[in-house]
């Protein structure tokens, strides 16, 4: 028996001594809802309590969204979930053209892989991650079940919706190009948003949602703006394992020649409306 006994635990402390961790193993999904303020300005200000209601429910969409983001010690995927009109009873195909798509984050390899669509044309981004110059603090709060610490940064606010577009983003665009081939100027000011977010140590990984990353734990909730992101849920090491990959359909472009695309495309568009007008 002494013989059988002494091999049983040469074996086992081979496999304990050869066993390397897999970063794959380690897995996780965290839940997120978006919730933005909305802001109507001046023109607001002449509308009823009742109209902005009405508005609110009509853009509910838009301003509240869900998102899943499935982890592991070094890749992310970022997805939003889908969800029905309360009104029409159907997703936001307009919205879809600006919002963000698939996300997939390395960042060991500080790689940003994004699939992007717009009226049907695919694109798959690619870039490097934003870097983001956290200052840690050490105010505490309980989310959950979490103890997070609070984190604060200044981001060029156009790097955090490289994805969205608005007519009058156009405008002000083909007016600072106007301007520039004219008479020389100096370099506008980079307008920066401030951010605000909270990490747990609990969970050592650096990602989170949408473009924020860098943290030494997860970051379960974050504030830009006038939007609010608060993690939900969180299942770590779920019974089925997830598939953690990038996107890999579409037109690859980085994230400036993407958003002088679909400028351009806006452009066109514009134009186009113009003469048949006329």
């Amino acid at each position: 028996m002494k013989p059988i006994h002494f091999t049983f635990v040469v074996i086992a402390l081979f496999a304990l001594f050869s066993f390397k961790p897999n970063v794959q193993e380690f897995q996780g999904q965290a839940f997120y809802f978006s919730k933005t303020k909305m802001e109507l300005g001046a023109w607001g200000a002449r509308m009823s309590e009742a109209q902005k209601k009405q508005i609110q429910s009509r853009l509910k969409n838009r301003l509240e969204k869900t998102y899943v983001l499935n982890f592991n010690k070094e890749e992310s995927v970022f997805n939003e979930e889908d969800k029905l009109d309360a009104i029409s009873g159907a997703t936001d195909s307009w919205g879809k053209n600006f919002s963000q798509g698939e996300q997939y984050k390395n960042v060991k390899e500080n790689a940003l892989i994004q699939s992007q669509e717009f009226y049907g044309k695919q694109f798959l981004v690619k870039d490097k991650l934003q870097a983001i110059d956290w200052k840690m603090g050490s105010e505490s709060k309980q989310i959950g079940q979490y103890t997070c610490f609070k984190a604060t940064a200044l981001v060029p606010t156009a790097e955090l919706t490289w994805y969205n577009f608005s007519w009058s983003d156009l405008r002000s665009d083909t007016e600072t190009k106007s301007d520039s081939t004219a008479v020389k100027k100096e370099e506008p000011e980079v307008k920066m948003t401030e951010v605000e977010a909270w990490y747990t140590i609990q969970i050592p990984v650096s990602h989170g949602p949408g473009e924020y990353w860098g943290l030494p734990g997860l970051i379960l909730e974050v504030s830009a703006d006038n939007t609010t992101m608060l993690c939900s849920k969180i299942v770590m090491n779920p019974k089925e394992k997830i598939k953690i990959e990038a996107p890999d359909k579409g037109k690859e472009i980085t994230k400036r020649d993407y958003q002088e695309t679909i400028q351009g495309k806006m452009l066109e568009m514009r134009n186009n409306r113009g003469r048949r007008r006329g």
